[in-house]
C-alpha cells in the first residue's frame, strides 16, 4: 500500500497544495489502489491537491497513485486554454460499457515528454462518485474517454507503456532510465 499524506512532497499554496508527480519506473505506479471507504475532508483535500498539481504540470488527467496516494480517484479537465475550466472527479471509478476503437496519440505525467500512439475504446461509459460523495454515470468519448481510460488503468497499476508494443516499450523504458539517471 502507498504511503498517504505524504506531507514531505507537498508545495503549500493556502489551503491546496501541488504534489510531487512520480515518475516511471517508480515502483508506486505499479501498485493498485484501494477503494475511497468515504468522501472525507482529507479525501477533498487530497482531491483539490491533485487539481492542483494536473494544473500546474500542465496535464488533463491525474491519478492518485502518481502523487504517491493509493486511493481509487482520478481527476481530469479537458478543456482548452480559452475554454472555461471542466474538473471532473472520479472516485472508485468503474468502466461498465466499452464500444469502438480509437488510436490517440497519448501523454502521461508520469513519462515527461513522452507521447505515443495507444488504441483504447472509442466509448466508455463510468460509473464513480463525485467530489461530494454522490454517484453518477457518464457516457464518453473522444479525449474524454481516452482520459478516462488512461486514469483508471493508473488504478490498477497499468502504465500507458503497457500499451505498446515490445520495441516501443524498450525504447521508452530505455528512455526513461536514463532521464532517471540523468536526473539523479
Amino acid at each position: 500500500m502507498l504511503k498517504s499524506a505524504q506531507l514531505l512532497n507537498r508545495v503549500s499554496n493556502d489551503d491546496m497544495a501541488i504534489r510531487t508527480i512520480l515518475h516511471y519506473p517508480d515502483p508506486l505506479l505499479r501498485a493498485k489502489t484501494e477503494p475511497v471507504a468515504a468522501v472525507t475532508p482529507d479525501i477533498r483535500a487530497l482531491v483539490e491537491d491533485m487539481a492542483e498539481t494536473m494544473y500546474a504540470a500542465p496535464g488533463v488527467g491525474l491519478a492518485a497513485p502518481q502523487v504517491g496516494e493509493s486511493h481509487r480517484l482520478f481527476v481530469i479537465d479537458i478543456a482548452t486554454e480559452d475554454e472555461p475550466s471542466d474538473l471532473r472527479v472520479f472516485i472508485n471509478p468503474e468502466i461498465v460499457n466499452k464500444e469502438g476503437d480509437q488510436v490517440w496519440c497519448e501523454g502521461c505525467l508520469s513519462f515527461p515528454e513522452i507521447s505515443e500512439d495507444v488504441q483504447r475504446a472509442e466509448t466508455v461509459t463510468v460509473r464513480a462518485l463525485n467530489q461530494a460523495g454522490e454517484p453518477f454515470e457518464l457516457t464518453a468519448d473522444g479525449l474524454l474517454a481516452v482520459a478516462i481510460q488512461h486514469e483508471n488503468d493508473h488504478l490498477d497499476g497499468i502504465l500507458m507503456i503497457d500499451h505498446l508494443g515490445v520495441i516501443k516499450r524498450r525504447i521508452v523504458h530505455r528512455e526513461m532510465l536514463k532521464r532517471q539517471k540523468d536526473n539523479g
